[in-house]
């Protein structure tokens, strides 16, 4: 339990860090230079999205099976609730439930229906099970959830926060389930649970959004006010029929342009996962706003990070063309905010597979290698739950957890890839819509 707590909260605490301090790291650090006003430019020669050959599509299944075997194992049958993290290689005990992870986990239910992973039946029960617990049992104020809660009782845990950006996630998943089954009990359930959620309460006193709240000290110091994961959230809100946001929530946040190798985008100083997190379920392909394309930002962000491991491969020779990526993630001394341009956290030469695998559909090619490659080199890096969250190669280091949050982008990453499921079910979703109508988008 004590191990537990102490690497939860450090991974909260440290991704904290990262987003508060990241304007204050020098301007020096860069390896370009910062362009506050330059739209991003797609790199040259990016690849479109190929044709999956039959085996590469027979490996993707074989990965999106092994991780959506996480959510279905490691979900509670009677709450709903998925475990933060699971390690491969005991029986841990106390690792809580995260909303997030239940988020993705909801969304891998989807997955694992229409895949035949599991009867769809099977998928709807543990689908109800979870919206009923969410509706009626778990903790909740004005709506948001605890970030952390017992998987069986719904208890907060380690004193942890009203998260905005971990309710979104689960309000994502929540969103998929009830455009998929189409299901009269879970429709009302749905409704029910996203009409609570309260984002004028909020965002009353500012457009930007806070990073959560807590009954002891109230709304945290920390807002959501540079480019990252947080396009979902605000979406999200602005597509609420019940609280909805205002308009100029969406104009409020910051977009800081990168320059790297030749390569605009826009970016943070932080890790890889902040260029997929939103677009696990918002789909961006052919749309933008006044600012950029995010897709083809991302595009941008991910073949820059590709070179920027190569770059490394001076320092690490295991980063090379079929073995890169870094992004938040479990190391050898603990969890870390790791990743870059420019280069955050100290950089081991450890391989996280989420940063790939998240980031499939942007540089599929690429990742795909990356993908195989670890599957078929490194044995120790592959469990029944699919990838470990991270490892070393030079070290010989194996991580023994596998992490929700990552498990689920890989998943719905690959899914994306082979078929755009979850983007076409979630982007049918009203509030989808009415989001992205409101944030000023239009197909180009």
């Amino acid at each position: 339990m004590t191990d537990a707590r102490s690497t939860l909260l450090s991974r909260r605490q440290m991704l904290r860090q990262v987003l508060r301090t990241s304007l204050c790291l020098p301007f020096a650090g860069l390896p370009a230079a910062l362009y506050p006003e330059t739209q991003p430019s797609a790199p040259a020669g990016t690849p479109g999205q190929p044709v999956l050959s039959p085996e590469d599509d027979q490996f993707l299944n074989d990965l999106e099976k092994a991780h959506f075997l996480f959510f279905w194992e490691q979900g509670s049958s009677k709450t709903g609730m998925v475990k933060d993290r699971c390690n491969v290689r005991t029986n841990s005990q106390g690792i809580p439930a995260s909303i997030a992870a239940t988020g993705f986990g909801l969304t891998a239910l989807c997955i694992g229906a229409q895949r035949n992973f599991i009867p769809t039946a099977d998928a709807l029960e543990r689908v109800l099970a979870t919206l009923r617990f969410l509706w009626k049992k778990l903790p909740n104020h004005r709506g948001f959830f605890y970030h952390y809660a017992n998987p069986e009782t719904g208890e907060r845990m380690f004193d942890s926060e009203v998260s905005s950006v971990d309710t979104a996630i689960l309000l994502c998943g929540i969103l998929t389930c009830r455009e998929h089954f189409r299901h009269s009990a879970v429709a009302e359930l749905a409704n029910l649970i996203l009409n609570r959620v309260d984002w004028t309460w909020l965002s009353e006193d500012t457009s930007l959004l806070t990073h959560g709240w807590t009954p002891e000290v109230g709304f945290l110091p920390s807002r959501w006010e540079y480019y990252s994961e947080l396009m979902m959230m605000y979406l999200l809100g602005m597509g609420s029929s019940a609280h909805p946001l205002k308009q100029e929530t969406w104009n409020a946040w910051k977009r800081l342009t990168f320059e790297y190798d030749g390569m605009r985008y826009i970016g943070s100083f932080a890790p890889l996962f902040v260029h997929q997190y939103s677009q696990a379920w918002f789909d961006f392909r052919g749309r933008r706003d006044k600012y950029a394309d995010y897709f083809q930002n991302s595009v941008t962000a991910t073949e820059v990070h590709r070179r920027f491991c190569l770059e490394l491969g001076k320092q690490f020779p295991d980063y090379t063309d079929d073995l890169w990526g870094i992004t938040a993630s479990d190391s050898e001394h603990g969890y870390i905010a790791w990743g870059g341009p420019p280069a955050t956290g100290p950089i081991d030469g450890s391989v996280v597979p989420s940063a790939a695998g998240g980031s499939l559909p942007f540089l599929p090619a690429a990742t795909m290698r990356v993908l195989k490659t670890i599957r078929n080199r490194y044995p120790s890096a592959w469990t029944k739950y699919g990838f470990v969250n991270a490892f070393n190669p030079l070290k010989n280091w194996y991580d023994s957890d596998v992490i929700g949050i990552d498990t689920g982008i890989i998943l719905l990453m690959a899914e994306n890839l082979r078929t755009g499921f979850v983007w076409d079910t979630f982007m049918k979703t009203a509030e989808a819509q009415r989001g992205i109508e409101r944030a000023g988008f239009h197909k180009y």
